[in-house]
């Protein structure tokens, strides 16, 4: 049966919030929850950026269902740090967590005052982190490694009996393709034009393996008119390819580039409907095409009706078609 999920997210919702949101969502009836990681939020309007792996924490030992996360490793976090977080959480919630990574944007990961890297850099930056963090995790010593990131003697006490699995998060169909080399999974996002079974199927025809999530970008309220305006109020500074939302570094910078975004090219990217029905025919023919899991994300800051109106109207349905 196709996993529905959760998704929390951390730069729109403070996180004392977002742990009574995703309480909430295994109340309603989600089988599982995944949580963003940022250092700002895409804008102003959002304005909230809490400490993912802090929140993972409270989350996991609060809730009993599965939660992942993704990661940016190798700039803002040395792929180390990243290892023992994330063994750490594996740990204390055996079989619960589990982590995608990714390249990253600049707008997280700039702050270090570290050179942001080309794109190509940039994802070798993050093979060379997936193969430190795996061997951490799998009980290596490494030392003397010395690439775009270095480790010196690095060595992990503390890990879950299984090591966590190391999924990719990929957005395009060549980092999906590079992704088939090391990643055991792959979540990728809704994007006009069904762009999201393309990403998938450039990873399965690359030999990628393992489980297939899809986080899916909606807006629903009681009114047509409240959805629209909660998808363009929260989520027009996030409608942007590459090169722009890779590289542009502050909030001020993508609401400056979503001052002229048309609202209808914001519906492309966000489900947006107050019908419970159309939101689920949508989701069905996203598992349809081969997603083992989706993940539900509520682009509006208050998500309680969104989560109960879903439980009672969305889910059921979901689970009788599978």
């Amino acid at each position: 049966m196709t996993t529905i999920g959760f998704h929390a997210s951390q730069e729109q919702i403070s996180p004392s919030q977002l742990l009574r949101d995703v309480q909430r969502a295994e109340e309603a009836g989600f089988d599982a929850a995944m949580s963003s990681d940022h250092f700002f939020p895409w804008s102003e309007r959002q304005g909230h950026s809490g400490f993912t792996f802090s929140w993972l924490g409270a989350a996991l030992a609060t809730t009993s269902f599965p939660i992942g996360s993704v990661c940016a490793p190798g700039q803002r976090y040395h792929p180390a740090v990243v290892a023992q977080a994330t063994a750490t959480l594996g740990e204390m919630f055996p079989g619960r967590y589990w982590v995608a990574l990714g390249a990253g944007q600049a707008m997280n990961e700039h702050i270090t005052g570290e050179k942001w890297l080309g794109q190509d850099d940039r994802r070798r930056r993050l093979e060379e982190s997936a193969k430190i963090i795996s061997q951490l995790h799998a009980g290596q010593w490494i030392s003397g490694h010395k690439g775009l990131v270095e480790v010196d003697d690095a060595y992990l006490y503390d890990r879950p009996e299984n090591p966590i699995p190391l999924y990719a998060a990929c957005v395009t169909e060549e980092s999906a393709r590079r992704a088939a080399r090391w990643a055991g999974g792959l979540i990728t996002l809704n994007q006009a034009g069904d762009v999201q079974n393309d990403v998938l199927s450039a990873y399965r025809d690359a030999g990628g393996e393992g489980p297939a999530m899809l986080q899916i970008h909606l807006s629903w309220a009681p009114t047509q008119a409240e959805a629209e305006e909660i998808a363009y109020g929260q989520w027009r500074s996030n409608v942007f390819g590459p090169p722009l939302d890779q590289d542009l570094p502050t909030p001020a910078h993508f609401d400056a580039a979503a001052d002229t975004v048309p609202r209808e090219n914001v519906l492309e990217a966000v489900w947006t409907s107050h019908s419970t029905a159309q939101h689920t025919e949508w989701i069905q023919h996203a598992v349809q095409s081969g997603f083992d899991a989706v993940y539900l994300h509520h682009v509006g800051q208050h998500q309680q009706p969104f989560i109960d109106t879903f439980g009672e109207h969305v889910l059921p349905q979901l689970r009788q078609s599978s």
